[in-house]
């Protein structure tokens, strides 16, 4: 059994609301060699058709449940988010951030 972290995490604020977000550190030295650039997985699939939030959703592993359960919603109001091309920018914010990655790598 190892302790190495294998989901991300987010820690919620004495408001709570999300204050911080735990990722794993392999995945953080990933996203700081390459800042600018989106993943070709990621481009793939949304050339397949699939929404900017779907392909990252699907990239990074994740189910709709696990990423409605970090958002604090439910996974078929989750769904429906991930279904739009374009959603609001506080959204792709919240959304972003459940990923571990930054909102303008969502508008695509």
């Amino acid at each position: 059994m190892t302790n190495a972290p294998t989901d991300i995490q987010i820690i919620n604020g004495t408001d709570g609301k999300p204050a911080f977000v735990v990722i794993p550190y392999a995945q953080y030295v990933a996203q700081q060699q390459e800042p600018d650039l989106i993943p070709h997985d990621v481009v793939s699939r949304m050339v397949d058709g699939a929404t900017p939030i779907r392909a990252w959703r699907e990239h990074l592993h994740l189910t709709q449940d696990e990423v409605a359960r970090r958002l604090g919603i439910s996974q078929p109001a989750f769904a429906q988010q991930e279904s739009v091309a374009k959603p609001r920018r506080a959204t792709r914010e919240k959304i972003a951030a459940a990923f571990g990655i930054r909102a303008d790598q969502l508008e695509l």
